[in-house]
């Protein structure tokens, strides 16, 4: 079978846990980066060997040399420096920019149709790096955010409700950071305004507890960060894509012209909610937003701003 290839770059939790997801559903063939290439090595053929039990046909591959990732169709950045306790994501800045810079070059160089997402935080702010990088189509150059703070939202109210996941469409946009923000009235349980099952104050912990909830993990674990639903959040994304969806989803994307204006965020890459298909960012969707919620996504802006001015690219 003629497969797509997809390139991970960095083999942590995250990278690792994302090429066993990709290669159980037979999306692609996979190519594992790490500057530590015996890592990347042993997770791919760890995968491989599991195929028979698994029973996938798909192809893991690890290695360190970037010659290797040659025409990826996707490549998700993953590497970088990951959260410690006390840390924000704003403190990585500068470190992992010196990453995603140094990783764009290279799938520029190896892999110029390649759509990008990017993982790596600050999350925002490390998508605007590879876009401007890469110099790739601002369509093609993405963020994996509101997908896996989408998800968070949504288990919180199911844990609260008692009513299953599969219900809940939870939506969030803005900075992938504490200034996130999680949308009440685009929120529902089967249709359902989720304001008809929790009430204000109910709702108002879930939304505080989804703006914390990387570094809730981030504390209980003590040495990492979350990697299971953050893979499975660039595992929706990669299918969108590949599989022609075209699922509404919330992501990072470079804001500009009438939208970036609608928005307030023109010349920014910022989470919102986009139409994700085989041509990358197929339509932006304006969303009618209350006056509270508008103060809260300007806050959000203004801290992406900040921190994209910080590296004067």
């Amino acid at each position: 079978m003629d497969r797509k290839k997809i390139t991970i770059v960095g083999a942590g939790n995250i990278g690792s846990t994302l090429a066993l997801l990709l290669a159980r559903r037979e999306t692609a063939d996979i190519t594992l980066i790490d500057i530590n290439e015996g890592i990347a090595k042993g997770k791919a053929l760890d995968i491989m060997e599991a195929s028979p039990i698994l029973g996938f046909n798909a192809h893991v591959v690890g290695t360190g040399n970037y010659e290797d990732t040659a025409n990826s169709d996707v490549v998700v950045i993953t590497a970088g420096f990951p959260r410690k306790p006390g840390m924000s994501r704003d403190d990585l800045l500068f470190k992992n920019f010196e990453v995603v810079k140094s990783v764009s070059e290279q799938i520029k160089k190896y892999s110029p149709n390649a759509f990008v997402i990017v993982v790596t935080n600050p999350l925002d702010v490390m998508t605007y790096t590879a876009l401007k990088v890469t110099g790739f189509p601002k369509e093609k150059v993405l963020g994996m955010a509101g997908a896996l703070d989408a998800a968070r939202f949504a288990y919180f109210i199911s844990e609260k409700t008692k009513i299953s996941v599969e219900n809940i469409r939870a939506f969030v946009i803005g900075g992938h950071g504490d200034d996130m923000v999680p949308l009440k009235e685009y929120t529902t349980i089967s249709g359902v305004p989720v304001t008809k099952f929790l009430s204000e104050e109910e709702l108002n912990k879930i939304i505080e507890r989804t703006r914390f909830g990387g570094g809730e993990i981030v504390q209980l674990l003590k040495t990492g960060s979350a990697f299971y639903a953050p893979a499975a959040a660039i595992l929706e994304m990669v299918i969108s894509i590949l599989w022609n969806k075209r699922k509404i989803i919330p992501c990072s994307v470079y804001l500009d012209g009438e939208i970036g204006k609608y928005y307030g965020a023109s010349g920014l890459c910022v989470g919102v909610p986009i139409v994700l298909g085989r041509n990358g960012v197929e339509e932006i969707i304006k969303l009618d937003l209350s006056e509270k919620e508008w103060q809260q996504w300007k806050k959000s802006v203004e801290s992406v701003k900040r921190l994209v001015e910080k590296l004067h690219l």
